[in-house]
């Protein structure tokens, strides 16, 4: 592969910091020979979790973070020496292909939204993963960077999810809008205003409303909603995954039959849990900016993280910002 790809992280984001992100570039930048790293945070707490500094790899000393407890407008004013400011900066400036962060998703949206710009026609960003369902994967946002949405934002955040799903190979997807109920006459009058928007545009296929318990059902390609709403199904969902693996390892561990059950079914087992796990699905888009801006979980393990890069350099690859402007016309 010819393109050289450079990613900016900032070290200091997500739960465990440097102690995490370290350990998952070097990794990742094992596995890519093709990719660049630029680590921006604590230069004395990065080089702590080194041996050895690796090819293709930069430590950026930043003086300052910003902590999950800072408000946006907070950190846009005052936080201008941290190593998310800098590691988006870095892209800003052309010095980097895609940012990602594990830090405060409220920050990240509204410092990329200054230094990066949104594409003409788009008010805000939105976060947008793939999640796991009964038949593919399905697009979701907001997943939590909007609390509060406009009919309007609504819209555009169908248009980009739609585009999204059509670069990934689906010709034309189905949208829905997530709500408390599938007459179309639920809803609050934002939801109601913005299935009118999206069933008057000829371009996007509009299957109407659907509820929480349809999510997995893999019956839509692009699930809309405000990032209130999406952060809390997806929280719940994460949830959910840990307690029914947690329970049937408990349920499996608790009589000699069963510990010898597992022994037969273990491979069986693996291959069903990696396939729901979330590290899989970590790494989720700020769909809307010029460029590629990646939001990793907070609390992700060292191979969600890894994912989250994966995620970076495949969007750069495939140039979805690019794509995504394409296809808002």
């Amino acid at each position: 592969m010819s393109q050289d790809i450079r990613l900016s992280v900032d070290a200091m984001g997500g739960d465990q910091g440097p102690r995490l992100s370290v350990a998952a570039v070097i990794k990742f930048l094992a596995a890519y020979p093709d990719t660049s790293i630029r680590l921006f945070g604590d230069e004395k707490r990065i080089r702590a979790e080194l041996n050895l500094l690796p090819p293709r790899l930069e430590i950026v000393h930043a003086d300052d973070e910003v902590r999950m407890e800072d408000k946006p407008a907070q950190a846009l004013r005052r936080k201008q020496q941290s190593s998310m400011w800098c590691a988006l900066a870095n892209v800003a400036e052309g010095q980097a292909d895609a940012c990602i962060s594990a830090g405060n998703t409220g920050a990240l949206m509204a410092i990329g939204r200054h230094l990066l710009k949104t594409l003409e026609g788009i008010d805000r960003p939105a976060i947008c993963k793939p999640m796991p369902t009964a038949k593919r994967a399905s697009y979701l946002l907001d997943l939590g960077a909007n609390l509060e949405c406009s009919a309007e934002q609504l819209f555009q955040f169908a248009i980009m999810g739609s585009a999204l799903a059509k670069i990934h190979g689906i010709e034309r997807p189905e949208i829905a809008l997530l709500n408390v109920g599938s007459e179309m006459t639920k809803g609050s009058e934002e939801v109601q205003r913005a299935a009118e928007l999206i069933r008057g545009q000829e371009s996007l296929v509009f299957k109407g409303f659907i509820e929480g318990d349809e999510l997995y059902s893999g019956d839509v390609d692009v699930v809309v909603c405000d990032g209130f709403v999406g952060n809390v199904a997806l929280k719940v969902s994460e949830g959910l995954a840990r307690f029914v693996f947690s329970s049937l390892q408990e349920y499996l561990r608790a009589s000699p039959f069963k510990r010898l059950l597992v022994f037969f079914i273990r491979p069986l087992f693996l291959g069903w849990s990696n396939k729901f796990n979330p590290s899989r699905y970590n790494g989720a888009i700020l769909l809307g900016l010029k460029k590629v801006v990646i939001k990793s979980h907070g609390g992700t393990s060292e191979a969600g993280f890894i994912k989250a890069l994966e995620t970076a350099r495949e969007q750069v690859l495939n140039d979805i910002p690019a794509q995504i402007e394409s296809g808002l016309r």
